[in-house]
């Protein structure tokens, strides 16, 4: 499977920069013609699950996804962790996210490996990069 990593560093304490990256519904906002259905109630924990849905009417796909793990930045824990599951049937894979203090801001991580089930393996490497770069746009997006 296709992995990419994206990396931003930005002024925002981890505690904030967080909270963005792990608010479902405001990800989607940054992802062209894709909204998010929370299946849980909130606050997220370990076993939340939410479907992000992407495209135009009969031309959509789901992307259902569970945390697996969920450690938010604490004084006593010097850096947050999330595990995403997909559990879908077009997409598969996992995304990790990681939330570190840099200075007086943070170091934001965010790692995926993504699987189009349709697409044969030899297009990995156009998967690999239109994650990097649709990811990429929504993470600094949420960061700024």
């Amino acid at each position: 499977m296709p992995e990419f990593r994206i990396a931003r560093r930005c002024p925002l304490p981890p505690a904030e920069a967080w909270h963005r990256v792990t608010d479902w519904p405001r990800h989607a906002a940054q992802v062209p013609l894709t909204r998010t259905t929370l299946l849980t109630a909130p606050p997220t924990t370990k076993g939340t699950r939410f479907v992000a849905r992407t495209g135009v009417g009969r031309f959509a796909f789901d992307d259902p996804m569970e945390v697996t793990e969920w450690q938010p930045p604490r004084a006593d824990a010097q850096f947050g962790h999330c595990r995403l599951l997909k559990t879908g049937t077009f997409l598969t894979g996992w995304a990790e996210i990681e939330v570190r203090p840099l200075g007086t801001g943070s170091h934001v991580v965010w790692r995926e490996d993504l699987r189009v089930r349709v697409l044969p393996r030899a297009l990995d490497p156009l998967t690999t990069y239109a994650g990097r770069a649709v990811f990429g746009y929504a993470l600094r997006r949420l960061l700024s």
